[in-house]
């Protein structure tokens, strides 16, 4: 007898699916023509998996960004001008920014509207799925109950689309024809060549060096999303040159791939700035992540005993976890909020608080940050995306609040759990979201030691279908782990400015 599953409304169909039939080696989609159409198996599995996990739910795609800052009693202390030391006003920032973008970075809102036209784009891939690794459970023999909010679904892989689509619709709304951009591990640079390619915004990226080689086929998507791509450091500016003669075979940064890209938008009137991570209005734009799945878990009928997420810059973080952060501080509820980020590049278990460039050039605003040292250059672990040297100042500061907790793993134990993780939910994830697994697989195990059944939540910021190379060295063995020089922390701290 054919197991049938009702759906809600779809974004992509209206509601032209009224039912869904699996019978043995195919599904059967009914429509309300009466005609049906059969698939194959293999499609059906994957069309079974996605329609139990998203469609099932009558969640929506939230209509407002959620502003932490409007609920913080104590407020976080403000970016202050590289020159002058003095708070940030708005019209030092116009050179990089547009006005919208730099509202929102200051607002004390507590909701921001989305406008219709992101929306619409938002509805490509949202609202995504919240799905319970039950399978991942009985491999790990725990009684703990593992959920995942899955963001690889969007065009780009990753949960960075939430922020460059928007980023990409006020820059065009105002007449900018140029955004230029850095990014590590390619998901940002993608994610915003995809945002431009809607828009019709011309789009250039530095890419950092040790990913530009690594990942051929990232800068690859770039380019078919219409972007031009450098190597970074490269030739092509002062701070990129500075670097390159210092150290001519430079893995390069995230810090000096945003030196790159500041310089250019700088230096050019109808060029602007935009960035996948780190400042506020990032992070209020990935917060439709924790929207979605607040009222997704609330469908399942569960709490969140514990919330896990990696860092790097803080906006996968901050998109799962400020939602619930609201929910915390009403006395709703009183999760663990657990960041994790890689050992050898530990920003928030390592580094100290304190106002920092954002950049390693010194042409970004001091912000208030935990880091590492704006001349700090990570080591080039796998995980592309979380190599800086700073934490968003937002994330800091709710961090030194004692609203969350920070570990750090290495990228051995990393991958040793996203193969599990490969292995029984059938999804490759990207280098990045394997530190919230292997922090989540301790966590389950740790129950399974306790008995104590808690509902562990976990963000799945994307999929590694082009970080292969990095599963290939860690199937040969040839993965190592990779620490930090305490001395070249050090060394790089005695840079950071001394501001009271």
């Amino acid at each position: 007898m054919a197991s049938q599953l009702l759906l809600s409304t779809n974004p992509f169909t209206k509601s032209s699916l009224d039912k869904v039939f699996i019978r043995g080696d195919a599904l059967t989609l009914n429509r309300k023509s009466n005609h049906a159409t059969r698939v194959s198996y293999g499609f059906s599995l994957r069309a079974n998996a996605a329609l139990i996990s998203s469609h099932r739910s009558s969640v929506e795609v939230p209509r407002q960004w959620y502003n932490l800052v409007a609920d913080l009693s104590v407020k976080p202390p403000p970016q202050l001008h590289p020159k002058t030391f003095e708070p940030i006003k708005p019209e030092d920032l116009g050179h990089l920014f547009p006005n919208e973008i730099i509202k929102q970075e200051e607002t004390l809102e507590r909701f921001i509207d989305i406008p219709e036209e992101v929306l619409e784009i938002y509805k490509l891939w949202r609202p995504t799925p919240l799905i319970r690794a039950k399978r991942l459970e009985k491999l790990l023999q725990t009684p703990a109950r593992i959920y995942f909010k899955y963001e690889g679904g969007s065009p780009a892989g990753s949960h960075k689309p939430n922020s460059a689509v928007p980023q990409a619709y006020y820059n065009a709304k105002e007449g900018v024809k140029n955004v230029v951009t850095e990014t590590g591990a390619g998901q940002w640079g993608s994610s915003l060549s995809f945002a431009s390619s809607l828009f019709g915004l011309d789009c250039e990226v530095f890419q950092v060096a040790h990913t530009y080689q690594q990942k051929p086929y990232r800068r690859l998507m770039m380019q078919t999303w219409g972007a031009k791509v450098h190597r970074s450091p490269s030739e092509l500016t002062e701070a990129g040159r500075r670097i390159l003669q210092a150290d001519p075979s430079s893995t390069g940064s995230l810090g000096i791939a945003i030196s790159e890209a500041v310089e250019v938008a700088s230096r050019n009137e109808d060029t602007k700035y935009c960035l996948g991570s780190v400042f506020n209005h990032v992070l209020l734009h990935q917060t439709v992540i924790g929207e979605e799945c607040i009222k997704q878990m609330e469908e399942y009928g569960e709490t969140p005993d514990v919330i896990i997420g990696c860092t790097g810059g803080g906006s996968n973080f901050a998109g799962l976890s400020f939602p619930y952060i609201r929910e915390k501080l009403k006395g709703k509820i009183n999760p663990i909020i657990r960041a994790v980020e890689p050992s050898a590049c530990p920003s928030l278990t390592k580094g100290v608080y304190a106002y920092d460039f954002g950049d390693t050039a010194g042409l970004t605003p001091l912000m208030k940050m935990h880091t590492l040292g704006h001349d700090f250059i990570p080591s080039p672990i796998h995980s592309g995306g979380l190599r800086y040297h700073g934490m968003a100042p937002l994330v800091s500061h709710i961090y030194e609040q004692g609203f969350m907790e920070a570990i750090s793993i290495p990228q051995t134990e990393c991958f040793q759990g996203a193969i599990q993780f490969a292995r029984t939910e059938g999804i490759i994830p990207a280098p990045e979201p394997t530190h919230a697994i292997a922090a989540t697989i301790r966590e389950a195990l740790r129950c399974k030691e306790t008995g104590e059944a808690k509902v562990i939540l976990m963000a799945m910021c994307g999929h590694g279908h082009f970080d292969l190379t990095s599963y290939e060295k860690h199937l040969r063995g040839e993965l190592v782990d990779l620490s930090f020089s305490e001395e070249k922390i050090q060394e790089s701290l005695s840079k950071v400015a001394h501001v009271v």
